[in-house]
């Protein structure tokens, strides 16, 4: 297993987490499958895995729920898994923390491909795939707006002088921002960038991440260009 990269998944649903678990163990992950959220969060604290695959809907403690533990011990990428398109399961799975999330039924294909993107945009390799830099590699250095100071290099970020927690995937779009202050980027063009998305992406992902990373960086940071995209106030 160590060398291999390691999914947690949770599903409650017998047919489909045992067959998940086999597709993605025939790709080359080592998976560790279980059926609840509880004994998903014991089987997260006990192992560190390098990515968690959960289900919106599990019993015992949901999939949002443990998203939301897991965001508060690590920065681990996590996908959610939903059986509807619904806005609400997409964007309360996204702000408590996931980084993508996948609508089920899902073609076996598609998830590994989603997974791999995560992982490589997390720097990890993805069932035998060598990880991958960062789609916007900003020269080295410091970078400052306003209160906000970016080290590129260190991949740190501060606030008035103190430091901004940032999950892997809002450095990333932080950094797109950066390399470009005062450009408008599409949503597709996020997508591509930090998501990695080859193919039409749920544009929502992006919407809730801005969201996010406002909040940690100021509200009045990143500008909204309707019809356009966003930008950072240079």
């Amino acid at each position: 297993m160590a060398d291999q990269t390691h999914v947690l998944f949770v599903e409650d649903d017998d047919v489909i987490r045992e067959a998940t678990q086999l597709a993605l163990e025939r790709d080359g992950f080592a998976v560790t499958a279980m059926p609840d959220g509880l004994s998903g969060l014991e089987a997260f604290r006990a192992d560190r895995p390098d990515i968690a695959l959960l289900d919106v809907m599990v019993p015992g403690l949901d999939g949002v729920s443990l998203c939301r533990r897991i965001r508060d011990e690590s920065t681990v990428p996590v996908i959610m898994l939903s059986a509807r398109a619904d806005s609400i399961d997409v964007v309360l799975g996204l702000e408590a923390g996931a980084d993508d999330y996948v609508t089920k039924p899902f073609d076996g294909a598609v998830l590994v491909a989603r997974i791999r993107a995560v992982l490589r945009r997390f720097g990890h390799a993805g069932g035998g795939d060598r990880a991958e830099g960062s789609a916007s590699d900003p020269t080295g250095g410091l970078l400052t707006f306003g209160d906000l100071e970016i080290d590129t290099e260190g991949m740190e970020v501060r606030r008035a002088g103190q430091p901004v927690a940032l999950t892997p995937t809002e450095m990333r779009l932080l950094l797109e921002f950066s390399s470009a202050p005062g450009t408008v980027l599409s949503r597709d063009k996020l997508l591509e960038r930090v998501w990695d998305y080859g193919w039409g992406g749920d544009t929502r992902v992006v919407d809730v991440h801005v969201q996010r990373l406002r909040t940690k960086i100021g509200q009045d940071r990143i500008e909204t260009v309707r019809g356009f995209g966003y930008k950072l106030k240079a």
